[in-house]
């Protein structure tokens, strides 16, 4: 009897190698915009000395305590014929040969809590995570993962990897074991986050390395990393990060850039830059009064969140033109109990004077404005 098209297609997949079929499931990357391709708010940032916060790559989110100085890019060097074409790189410009008991550096990723729940954490169930990832620096020695799973219990495990060879790209895998005796929260809050420890203090360094999952300790997270902060020689580079579900890696899943933005878009998205066009186009205003201009916009994607606006303000930073009249003004706000997640109401109404009912183009005039929602973990 002849097959049907379904079961010779489960067929043929029963012979295939387990890790091949791995390999073509979408979306298996728990990381997103781990090829580092993504830089909505710019490719470079210096003088970065304390702070955790985001600079250049979405959602890569770097944490400094007093480890030295820091300049972060989105980096044109990759590993040779791996597809991949930027990476993050961080660069030493103070250094710190001796490190405070809680000083402390990383770049890390928060992940939603609604996004990890066929991980089947807290049963007997528990799904192995394993991280792939390439590496580069001038210092080698070992270097620190941590797991964080901020809930109940806030519980944590580590594991080390080595740099071997100086100035050289090296490709790093690693697998964690699933944690039978913690669920994560299924909401979309930060309910794992995955850090790349690049110095640590005493505190974090002078128990015993954290290998499988515990309550999380301070002196467990990080023993026997090195102080990248040592040396302005020093810098890392890093792309290609995967964390999936099982115990082998597979390739990289590289997303079509659209997608790969939307995902990003999700926590951050610009509406207007003026570095990229002076006169940059925001959207339509109106006069709701006199003194009170006010936007109704619709964010690309739906965020995470309701989101906070990230602006840069300044005197005729942004103008609009109504009723044939230029109106120059400095800043905006966004309006919290008009704005959700879907969409938002931003307004200005200290800076501007026009005709009540009357709409016009609102747009960037300095190369310096800036207008981004965040939603960010």
């Amino acid at each position: 009897m002849a097959l049907s098209k379904v079961d010779l297609a489960n067929q043929v997949e029963n012979q295939l190698p387990q890790n091949l079929v791995a390999n073509n499931l979408p979306f298996r990357n728990i990381i997103i915009n781990g090829d580092m391709s993504i830089a909505q708010r710019g490719t470079s940032a210096t003088g970065i000395t304390d702070g955790n916060t985001y600079h250049t790559v979405d959602r890569m989110k770097t944490q400094v305590i007093t480890a030295g100085t820091w300049t972060q890019t989105q980096d044109t060097d990759v590993p040779t014929g791996q597809g991949f074409t930027k990476s993050l790189k961080m660069d030493c410009t103070t250094a710190d040969a001796s490190l405070g008991a809680d000083d402390f550096l990383i770049v890390r990723q928060d992940v939603e809590g609604q996004n990890l729940q066929y991980l089947k954490y807290g049963t007997s169930n528990a799904e192995s995570v394993t991280m792939s990832f390439w590496v580069k620096s001038n210092k080698t020695g070992t270097y620190i993962i941590w797991l964080y799973a901020p809930n109940a219990s806030n519980r944590q495990i580590s594991k080390s990897y080595t740099i071997n060879t100086a100035d050289t790209w090296e490709k790093k895998t690693i697998t964690f074991a699933g944690d039978t005796a913690q669920a994560f929260t299924n909401d979309n809050d930060s309910r794992l986050r995955v850090y790349f420890i690049l110095a640590a203090g005493s505190n974090s360094q002078s128990g015993t390395l954290a290998t499988s999952w515990e309550n999380y300790v301070t002196a467990n997270r990080a023993v026997g990393q090195v102080n990248l902060a040592d040396s302005t020689s020093n810098y890392i580079n890093i792309t290609g990060i995967q964390l999936e579900a099982g115990t082998t890696a597979s390739d990289f899943e590289f997303l079509p850039v659209d997608m790969n933005l939307a995902r990003c878009q999700r926590y951050y998205q610009v509406l207007a830059d003026g570095s990229e066009q002076t006169q940059s186009m925001i959207g339509t205003g109106l006069y709701f009064s006199a003194s009170l201009m006010v936007m109704a916009m619709q964010y690309y994607t739906e965020m995470r969140a309701t989101p906070s606006l990230d602006n840069v303000s300044g005197t005729n930073y942004y103008r609009i033109f109504a009723n044939n009249t230029n109106d120059y003004f400095d800043d905006f706000f966004l309006i919290s109990p008009n704005s959700t997640n879907k969409v938002c109401d931003i307004r200005n109404q200290t800076d501007v004077s026009g005709t009540a009912g009357t709409a016009g183009f609102v747009r960037t005039e300095n190369a310096a404005s800036f207008l981004a929602f965040d939603a960010e973990l």
